[in-house]
């Protein structure tokens, strides 16, 4: 399982959003991705030529998951972030209603990455500063979603 495809929606974020895709393993770490990703968007973004993988943040439904996690960790353990599953990374549109609060959307938000000197400078202001570093050991068992409404486990 760790050797199959998976395709990524993640948005480069320098204060406003550049959305890409790419193709990796699930068995791929986070800090390996993050490289892939300082590749894809070097020629785009010339400051990224200097930029350390180190130095490059992954943050998915506000929380920023350190470089030595998989993909795959974060699938088998069907990981919860704060706001929506961190083992969704394709972002799929919602075609049903908004206005029925009882159905959970079946969404994921596009993971960010940052560099960790805009973050420095930016996270006291939002969205940054919702952001906390992922622990596995923390239990989220609900997280709101649109409209604040909020889906636990059990409402499955």
């Amino acid at each position: 399982m760790k050797a199959e495809k998976l395709e990524v929606t993640y948005s480069y974020w320098d204060g406003s959003g550049h959305r890409r895709t790419i193709r990796i393993t699930k068995g791929m770490t986070i800090g390996k991705f993050l490289e892939n990703v300082r590749q894809q968007l070097v020629g785009e973004f010339p400051e990224l030529r200097t930029t350390a993988t180190e130095n490059l943040i992954y943050v998915k439904e506000d929380l920023m998951i350190p470089h030595h996690f998989s993909f795959y960790d974060l699938i088998v353990t069907k990981a919860r972030g704060k706001s929506g599953p961190l083992f969704h990374f394709d972002v799929r549109e919602d075609i049903r209603m908004m206005h029925d609060v009882r159905i959970e959307k079946d969404e994921s938000h596009p993971g960010k990455v940052v560099e960790r000197v805009w973050y420095d400078r930016n996270k006291h202001i939002f969205p940054a500063s919702r952001w906390e570093i992922y622990d596995p050991r923390v239990q989220r068992g609900s997280y709101t979603i649109h409209g604040g409404e909020v889906q636990t486990k059990k409402q499955k």
